[in-house]
């Protein structure tokens, strides 16, 4: 992870968003020498919350209290991938 102070931070901001996005960096912006941000790529936070989602359901179905689900067809109909 690259820290930079927000003092720094400033005058590379596009920089740093570029490569937060196309590289997947995670970069640490700091004050007063605390990480007080970080900067990620949307595919990193998109990739946590479906193993999340992933872990929640397996607790859930361990814990036998996953409901009732959604049949395949319903769900390709309400994707509009079935008629």
């Amino acid at each position: 992870m690259t820290e930079i102070t927000i003092s720094a931070a400033r005058s590379q901001l596009g920089d740093l968003v570029r490569r937060a996005a196309h590289s997947r960096e995670t970069i640490a912006i700091t004050d007063h020498g605390h990480v007080a941000a970080l900067l990620v790529s949307p595919q990193v936070i998109e990739d946590l919350e479906d193993a999340l989602a992933v872990a929640d359901y397996q607790r859930r179905k361990a814990e036998g209290t996953l409901g009732e689900g959604i049949p395949h067809e319903e769900v390709g109909r309400i994707l509009g991938l079935r008629p």
